[in-house]
C-alpha cells in the first residue's frame, strides 16, 4: 500500500512541475487559461460551443482544447463555433494532465489566444487532482445531478476558483432545489462565485464571459481552502485507507454484500 501511495505521489508532483511550466509558458503569451471539469451529461461542450461563438463575436480571441477517451465528437462540435480547436484523446486515461495539454499546444496555440478553453474529461474524481497550469478552475453542475453533489464530490467543488450551474432554465421542472444546492457548496467552498447558465437559452452566459474578461485583465479569482472535515480530501485515492476497507461491508439486513 506505501509504494502504491508514494507511486501517486511521484506522478502528482512531475505533474506539477509540468503545469508550472505549462503556466509560465501560457503567461508569457498573456493567455488565461480555464479548465473545464463536471460529470457527464452536466451540458459542459454545450455551454463551450456557445462561449466560443459568443466571445468570438465580442471580440475575445479564444481557442479551446477538448479531452476524452475516445471519439473526436466534442472537437467536431466546437469547432463550429469558428474557434481554433484540437482533440486530445486519452486512451483510457480518466484525466487531462499538464504535460499532454502542453505538448497538443506545442506549435499549434496561437500567439494572440485571449482565452484557452480546456474540457477535461467528464468525471469529477481524478481531474480534480491534476494542475493543468490553469488560472481559472470551473466546476460545472447540472440541475438535473441532485443538490448533494458538492458533498458527494468536496475535492472537485471545494477546489474550484468558480462554480457554473447548467441547464438553469428547466430547474423549475426538474425540482432543483437552489438553497440546498448553495448551502452545501458553502460547507465545501465558503464563497466561490456562482453563475447560473443556460446554453440553450443563453442565460447567464453575457456575465460569465465578462467575469473570464476581468480575470484575464487581472482581477484576482476566488482562492479556495477546502474547508474543515474535508481538508484531507485533497486528492483521492486508488487504494484503500485501510485493509479492511477492501473488504466486502454487510448488507442492511446483516447479509453479506
Amino acid at each position: 500500500m506505501c509504494k502504491s501511495v508514494d507511486l501517486h505521489q511521484a506522478v502528482l508532483a512531475k505533474n506539477d512541475e509540468r503545469a508550472l511550466v505549462l503556466r509560465d509558458f501560457l503567461d508569457q503569451r498573456g493567455t488565461l487559461a480555464v479548465n473545464l471539469m463536471s460529470s457527464p451529461g452536466s451540458g459542459k461542450t454545450a455551454l463551450l460551443e456557445v462561449l466560443l461563438t459568443e466571445g468570438t463575436a465580442s471580440g475575445m480571441t479564444s481557442a479551446a482544447v477538448t479531452a476524452d477517451l475516445a471519439t473526436e465528437n466534442d472537437a467536431t462540435r466546437l469547432a463550429r463555433s469558428g474557434a481554433p480547436v484540437q482533440q486530445i484523446l486519452t486512451d483510457g486515461l480518466c484525466h487531462l494532465e499538464a504535460g499532454m495539454l502542453h505538448r497538443r499546444l506545442q506549435g499549434w496555440l496561437p500567439e494572440n489566444t485571449d482565452v484557452l478553453w480546456v474540457e477535461n474529461v467528464g468525471n469529477l474524481v481524478c481531474p480534480a487532482s491534476y494542475d493543468l497550469g490553469e488560472t481559472l478552475r470551473i466546476v460545472l453542475f447540472s440541475v438535473t445531478e441532485g443538490e448533494d453533489k458538492p458533498l458527494k464530490y468536496p475535492t472537485a467543488f471545494g477546489l474550484a476558483h468558480l462554480i457554473v450551474v447548467t441547464k438553469s432554465d428547466i430547474a423549475q421542472a426538474v425540482g432543483f432545489e437552489e438553497d440546498a444546492f448553495l448551502d452545501h457548496v458553502e460547507q465545501v467552498n465558503p464563497e466561490v462565485p456562482i453563475h447560473f447558465t443556460s446554453a440553450r437559452s443563453g442565460q447567464g452566459v453575457g456575465s460569465l464571459l465578462a467575469r473570464v474578461r476581468r480575470y484575464r485583465a487581472g482581477e484576482a479569482v476566488h482562492r479556495p481552502v477546502l474547508a474543515g472535515a474535508h481538508a484531507h480530501l485533497l486528492h483521492h485515492r486508488h487504494e484503500a485507507a485501510d485493509p479492511a476497507d477492501s473488504q466486502p461491508r454487510a448488507a442492511l439486513d446483516g447479509t453479506a454484500s
